[in-house]
């Protein structure tokens, strides 16, 4: 059995879930509660199997690591043959580009909220850039709706979904759906797909934890 360093609140986490069900390989998959964070010490079960101390970290039967979630997505698409990664260069360039705006995304997301939390106040320049970035990357999303919404369900999808689901977790005063209406539609449809709505967010250490951002996205 392969096992996954896992925890309901991390979205890139959520990424590996949601393949995990559309592969039909959840049930192969021990999941292992791993608690990360920029700010805690290094989880030594997590380093153990991955230096870089980061999850999602999978391990395969055969005792290899894999790292991140791009890797193990990819990893888990090529053991199943699900077609998530498309064949077709042309519609799997257009699924790796939406896969990188949508981690992409998520990664500033997660920085952000993080220096949010520092002791001497965050880095204002540094938030004002993510700011400007969060604003392009949901415009750009919002325009490209239409070729989401013709394409088949792949890689780009899910890491676009993840990446909406991280500003609903830690930035639920946002109000992006007001102005992103399309992209707000499209997200509506892709809950309600079986891999995605077993897979949510949670907060399994406490509500309260988003007092930090409030104020801080608005567009």
């Amino acid at each position: 059995m392969m096992k996954l360093h896992w925890s309901p609140r991390s979205p890139f986490v959520r990424k590996v879930m949601i393949v995990l069900e559309e592969t039909g390989l959840t049930e192969q998959v021990e999941q292992v509660r791993s608690v990360v964070a920029m700010p805690l010490p290094p989880n030594e079960a997590v380093m153990a199997d991955n230096p870089l101390g980061k999850i999602p970290t999978l391990v395969t039967e055969e005792g290899k690591a894999l790292f991140d979630s791009r890797v193990i997505c990819e990893y888990l698409d090529l053991r199943a043959g699900t077609g998530l990664f498309p064949a077709d260069p042309t519609a799997r360039v257009d699924q790796l580009t939406w896969q990188a705006l949508g981690d992409g995304l998520t990664d500033i997301l997660l920085l952000w909220r993080t220096e949010l939390t520092r002791e001497t106040g965050p880095w204002e320049a540094v938030t004002e850039g993510w700011l400007a970035k969060v604003r392009a990357s949901m415009a750009r999303l919002e325009s490209e709706v239409p070729d989401l919404r013709a394409s088949g369900f792949g890689i780009g999808h899910v890491a676009v979904i993840c990446a909406l689901g991280q500003l609903d977790f830690r930035w639920p005063e946002c109000g992006w759906r007001d102005h992103f209406p399309a992209l707000a539609a499209w997200e509506a449809e892709m809950a309600a797909r079986a891999s995605v709505s077993a897979n949510p967010v949670v907060n399994d250490q406490g509500e309260g934890e988003n007092e930090i951002t409030l104020g801080r996205l608005a567009f």
